[in-house]
């Protein structure tokens, strides 16, 4: 089979290694009508309570696409941003804990918030914002991420430097890998596995497979 175009080889074989840290399917019910979800279902973003909510794609539209309305639509587009720099300095200067870690733009609060992944969920990190500032300078295209649906993910994990346009979804769902699989201190090799996994996947524009559990 021909790799994709911008695949490198071999990603494709992490690509098929993910589908095995996805659970087996329950059955999931949209949480608007209650109607059954296909393995692959749209999310939406309730506002007042800042939470995912499953649901089908009828109700995505009926709900997703009103102005100033409860629900926001999350979207379903992954980029991986080649060309988007953060130097080493301007990493320190964001004073993330570990070296996975997302960023998005809460409406509601009116200011940027930073997430990292960990053993007990998603947690939040005080954000420096003079120091997200300099790296929106830097890179316009974070002026461009949808409020409360869209955000950068960034991985420095064993010297990686990988930048990705994510909906905020793909971020729980890493979120869940992490969290369901760490063992120890350390995490465990199934944890990096999937982790790294994971990561593959969004390089090629593929989206964490449902059953993979959220934070």
């Amino acid at each position: 089979m021909n790799a994709r175009a911008g695949e490198q080889p071999g990603q494709r074989g992490w690509v098929a290694a993910l589908r095995t840290f996805a659970r087996p399917p329950l059955t999931v019910l949209c949480e608007l009508c209650g109607e059954p979800l296909d393995g692959t279902h749209p999310h939406l973003v309730e506002m007042e309570q800042n939470a995912l909510r499953c649901c089908c794609r009828a109700c995505a539209l009926l709900f997703g696409n009103q102005q100033n309305a409860r629900y926001k639509r999350v979207p379903e587009n992954v980029r991986w941003l080649r060309e988007f720099h953060l130097s080493d300095e301007q990493w320190d200067a964001l004073a993330i804990p570990i070296g996975i870690a997302f960023f998005y733009r809460d409406s509601a609060a009116q200011r940027v918030i930073a997430m990292y992944p960990g053993a007990a969920g998603a947690l939040q990190s005080s954000l420096d914002l003079s120091a997200w500032d300099r790296l929106v300078a830097d890179n316009p295209v974070l002026e461009t991420l949808e409020p409360d649906v869209e955000a950068l993910l960034v991985n420095r994990v064993d010297g990686a430097r990988e930048y990705f346009r994510v909906p905020i979804d793909q971020c729980y769902a890493l979120t869940g890998v992490i969290r369901a699989r760490w063992r120890g201190l350390s995490g465990g090799v199934d944890a990096w596995r999937a982790i790294h996994a994971c990561f593959a996947a969004l390089k090629v524009g593929e989206r964490l497979p449902e059953g993979v559990p959220h934070a």
